[in-house]
C-alpha cells in the first residue's frame, strides 16, 4: 500500500534506484557524465509526493538551473500523435492545459524522427491569453521515451528562451532525459492506475448507495446524478428517461434536483428526442463532449438568459442496456477545468452501465409494487360498489324514466343535495337523457344504469366528498351545458359528455383526506401517484377506468376508436383539473384567452375553458342559498378536523383550518371565498355574462360570513360548545339573514 508518510517507499523508486545503477555502470565505464548526485536524489524525492506534477516540477527547475533558459516544460503526445498537452512550466502547475497541435508545428520534426532539435530563432505564442501563455524566441526539445528502448515518443522535454542554446546544452539535457523519461513515464503509468483504482472504488461506493435507494425511483434516479457529478466535478447535473410510446425525453433530475421537488417547474419537463444535445445523444447512443456550449449548434441558449446561469460545457452520455437508450445524462460546467476531459468521458461510460442496471431494477421493481397496490385497489373497489342482480333489477324498475327532471331543476338555485341518494341516481339517468347523449352515442340504458349504480357505490361515506358532492357537481355541469348552449358552440357534444361524465366522477373512492396527507402518511396511493403528482385526482381518474372496464358498465362502448382515445384524455385531464393547484398554474392563461377572445377553432382554448368549468363546478355549493352554504361549511370541517385528528395521532401538527381546535370557520371561509371562489366565477362571469347572478350570490355569503365573524368573537368565548356546533346557533343565522 503506497501512502504519503515519510517511511513509504513508493513502488516507483526501486525501478528508478536500478535505473540510477545501471547509469552509474555507464559512468565508470566512461560512456555517460554523470549529473550531480543531489540533483538526482531532489529528483527522486519528488516522488514521494505521489504526484506527476510534482516530479515535472522538479525537472524543470534543475534543467532551468542548468541550462540557464528561462522556462523548461514536458510536452506529452496523445496516443494518435495528433496533439501535445503541457500540465507544467517552470514551477507552476497551470490551471488549464495547454493544448497545442503537432501539425505544421515546430514540434513535429521531433516527433516524426525521433530527434533533438534547437532552434534559436523562433516566434511564437505557447498556450492561450485566458489562462496562460508565454512567447517562445528560442527553443531546445528533446523526445522522451517510455523505456530505455526507443521504440515510441511519450513527451517532449523542452527548453525555452535563452539567447543560444548550445550542443552543450543538448548535451546536458539529452543526459537528464535519459533519466527523465523512463521515470516519467513509469510515474504517470502509477498515477493513472492510482486514479484507475480511485474510480473502481467510487464506482462500488455508487453502486452500493444505489442499491440501497432500489425500492424508490425518484431517490435513485437523483443519486444516479449526486455520484455522476462527484466523478466528474460537474457542477449541475439532468437526468432524462426515454419515453418511447410519446418519443420524448422526460426530465426527472433537472439541474440537480428531483422534478417533484421542483416548485416553478412543471413537474413534466420533456424535450423530443429529435431535438437538443440530449436528443442527439439519445438518438445516436454516443457520448457529447462540448468544450464550449454556446459555440455548439445544438445548444438551447435561451434557458440561460431566462435562468442567469451561464453554461461552459456539457458531457452528455447515454444511459442503455442491452435492449437500447433508456435514459440520458447531461453534466454541465467542469468546476476544475476548462472542460469534461477524456477521463471524464471513460467514467461516465463505465458508470452509465451501473445506472442502467440500477433504473431498470428499480422500475421493474416499481411496477411490481404498483401492480400488487392496483390489484389492492381494484379488490376494494370491487367489493365496495359491487351491485348485486336482485338489487339491479330493483334500481332500474324505480330508473324508468326522466319524471325527475322539471323546471325548478333546470335553474341555478336548485339544492341538488336535497336529494336522495336514490333520486340522485335516477336523476342522473334523466341528464344523460335530458343532454342528448344516450340518443346521439346511442348509450345502451341498461348498461347507462349500471355505470351510475356502481359510480355511486364507488363513493365512500366522508362527511362531504361523498355521492352527493360528486351528484351535486354533476348537476352544475348539466346546468351550464343546458341553460349556456354550451355543446355545438363553445364545447364540442363530446366534450360535454366527458365533461359530466368526469364531473360525476372525479372524487370517486375519496377518504375524506388531502393528497398531502396521502404522501404525508405513506399510504398506498402515495406509493401509486406521488411521483406524478395530485395524488387523489390521480386515482379518482383510475377508479372511474376501473369502472368504465367493469362488464356491463362501458357507456362509451359505441364510440369511434378515435372517439374512444379522446374521450378518455377529455376525462383524465378534467378530472385532474379539479386539483386547485392545477387551476393556479394555469390562472395566467385563462386571463390571455378571456383578454384575447375564446377562439371555437383552438383545441387549446377549448381545454382551458373545460378546466375552469369544472373547477367552477367543483366550487358550486357556494352559489346556492345561505343555509345550504353554511351546511357545506360544517360538513367541509367535521371532515378536515377528522384529518387534523389523524395528523395530531402521527405526530404531525396540523394546518390551521384542519385543527378543530385553532380553526376560526368564519374567517377561514371569508378567505376561502375571496381568494378561491369568487376569482374563479368572476373569470367564468367574463366568459358567460349570465352568470354575474352567481358572483353577486358569492360576494353576499362573504358579507354573511363577515357578520358571523363578528357573532363568534362577541359570543364564542363565552359558550361551552365547539366552533363547529357553534355554527348551529340561532345567532348565526340571525347575523347571515340581516344582510
Amino acid at each position: 500500500m503506497i501512502t504519503n508518510s515519510p517511511c513509504a517507499i513508493p513502488s516507483l523508486v526501486p525501478g528508478f534506484l536500478s535505473c540510477v545503477l545501471r547509469r552509474i555502470g555507464k559512468f565508470i565505464r566512461g560512456k555517460m557524465d554523470f549529473p550531480e548526485s543531489s540533483d538526482i536524489l531532489k529528483l527522486c524525492e519528488s516522488l514521494y509526493k505521489n504526484s506527476s506534477t510534482a516530479f515535472q516540477q522538479e525537472a524543470n527547475k534543475i534543467l532551468m538551473k542548468k541550462s540557464r533558459a528561462e522556462e523548461a516544460l514536458i510536452l506529452f503526445v496523445a496516443e494518435d500523435q495528433s496533439e501535445l498537452v503541457c500540465e507544467v512550466v517552470g514551477n507552476k502547475i497551470l490551471n488549464e492545459e495547454i493544448k497545442i497541435s503537432v501539425e505544421n508545428s515546430s514540434f513535429q520534426t521531433v516527433l516524426e524522427k525521433k530527434t533533438s532539435q534547437i532552434v534559436n530563432k523562433v516566434k511564437f505564442c505557447l498556450g492561450n491569453n485566458n489562462s496562460f501563455s508565454i512567447q517562445v524566441d528560442s527553443i531546445l526539445c528533446i523526445p522522451l521515451f517510455n523505456s530505455n528502448a526507443e521504440d515510441r515518443v511519450t513527451s517532449l522535454l523542452c527548453l525555452i528562451n535563452k539567447k543560444n542554446f548550445t550542443v552543450e546544452d543538448l548535451e546536458l539535457a539529452k543526459n537528464w532525459a535519459k533519466y527523465i523519461g523512463p521515470l516519467l513515464w513509469r510515474c504517470r503509468q502509477y498515477e493513472d492506475e492510482r486514479k484507475i483504482r480511485k474510480q473502481a472504488q467510487s464506482l462500488l461506493q455508487v453502486i452500493k448507495t444505489l442499491l440501497v435507494q432500489i425500492d424508490n425511483v425518484n431517490l435513485l434516479l437523483k443519486e444516479v446524478m449526486t455520484e455522476a457529478r462527484k466523478l466528474t466535478g460537474a457542477e449541475r447535473c439532468s437526468l432524462f428517461l426515454l419515453d418511447r410510446e410519446e418519443n420524448v425525453l422526460v426530465a426527472k433530475v433537472f439541474d440537480g434536483n428531483s422534478t417533484e421537488d421542483l416548485n416553478e417547474c412543471p413537474k413534466d419537463i420533456s424535450i423530443p428526442v429529435t431535438e437538443g444535445i440530449a436528443g442527439h445523444v439519445a438518438m445516436s447512443g454516443e457520448i457529447l463532449n462540448i468544450s464550449n456550449a454556446y459555440e455548439h449548434p445544438l445548444f438551447y441558449r435561451k434557458i440561460d438568459d431566462a435562468t442567469g446561469f451561464k453554461t461552459r460545457n456539457i458531457l452528455c452520455f447515454p444511459i442503455q442496456d442491452d435492449n437500447g437508450i433508456i435514459g440520458v445524462a447531461e453534466l454541465c460546467n467542469k468546476i476544475n477545468g476548462s472542460h469534461f476531459t477524456q477521463f471524464d468521458e471513460e467514467i461516465a461510460s463505465t458508470f452509465s452501465v451501473y445506472c442502467a442496471i440500477c433504473i431498470m431494477h428499480s422500475l421493474m421493481w416499481k411496477k411490481v409494487r404498483d401492480a400488487q397496490s392496483r390489484s389492492r385497489l381494484s379488490n376494494g373497489l370491487i367489493m365496495q360498489s359491487k351491485v348485486s342482480e336482485e338489487e339491479f333489477l330493483r334500481l332500474t324498475s324505480q330508473m324508468s324514466g326522466v319524471n325527475c327532471i322539471n323546471e325548478h331543476f333546470h335553474s341555478f338555485t336548485f339544492i341538488p343535495r336535497l336529494l336522495t341518494d336514490s333520486e340522485a341516481a335516477h336523476a342522473t339517468l334523466g341528464m344523460f337523457e335530458d343532454l342528448g347523449f344516450t340518443n346521439i352515442w346511442r348509450l345502451r340504458k341498461s348498461t347507462l344504469i349500471r355505470f351510475i349504480i356502481t359510480v355511486k357505490q364507488g363513493y365512500r361515506d366522508p362527511p362531504y366528498h361523498n355521492w352527493k358532492h360528486g351528484f351535486s357537481v354533476a348537476h352544475f355541469s348539466y346546468l351550464l351545458l343546458k341553460n349556456l348552449k354550451l355543446m355545438g358552440n363553445q364545447l364540442s357534444f363530446l366534450e360535454g359528455l366527458c365533461l359530466f361524465v368526469a364531473c360525476l366522477c372525479h372524487d370517486l373512492d375519496h377518504r375524506g383526506t388531502t393528497s398531502s396527507f396521502q404522501v404525508t402518511s405513506k399510504s398506498v396511493l402515495a406509493a401509486l401517484y406521488s411521483s406524478e403528482g395530485s395524488v387523489l385526482e390521480r386515482h379518482h381518474f383510475a377508479q372511474t377506468m376501473a369502472i368504465l372496464h367493469t362488464e356491463g358498465c362501458n357507456i362509451f362502448e359505441n364510440l369511434t376508436e378515435v372517439e374512444y382515445k379522446q374521450c378518455l384524455d377529455y376525462v383524465r385531464d378534467i378530472i385532474l383539473a379539479t386539483d386547485l393547484a392545477h387551476h393556479f398554474r394555469i390562472l395566467k392563461d385563462i386571463k390571455k384567452v378571456l383578454t384575447d377572445g375564446y377562439d371555437r377553432t383552438n383545441q387549446e382554448h377549448h381545454n382551458i375553458l373545460l378546466c375552469l368549468i369544472v373547477t367552477s363546478c367543483d366550487l358550486s355549493d357556494q352559489t346556492k342559498t345561505w343555509s345550504n352554504t353554511k351546511e357545506i361549511a360544517k360538513l367541509i370541517y367535521r371532515e378536515f378536523f377528522s384529518q387534523g385528528d389523524l395528523e395530531k395521532a402521527m405526530g404531525v401538527m396540523p394546518s390551521e383550518m384542519m385543527d378543530r381546535e385553532k380553526a376560526r370557520i368564519p374567517r377561514l371561509q371569508i378567505n376561502f371565498l375571496e381568494q378561491v371562489v369568487s376569482p374563479v366565477f368572476e373569470l367564468l362571469s367574463g366568459f358567460f355574462p349570465d352568470l354575474q347572478v352567481l358572483v353577486d350570490t358569492i360576494n353576499t355569503h362573504k358579507r354573511q360570513w363577515d357578520k358571523v365573524e363578528q357573532v363568534f368573537t362577541e359570543h364564542l368565548p363565552d359558550s361551552n360548545i365547539s366552533p363547529l356546533d357553534f355554527l348551529d346557533d340561532e345567532r348565526v343565522d340571525g347575523a347571515a339573514m340581516s344582510i
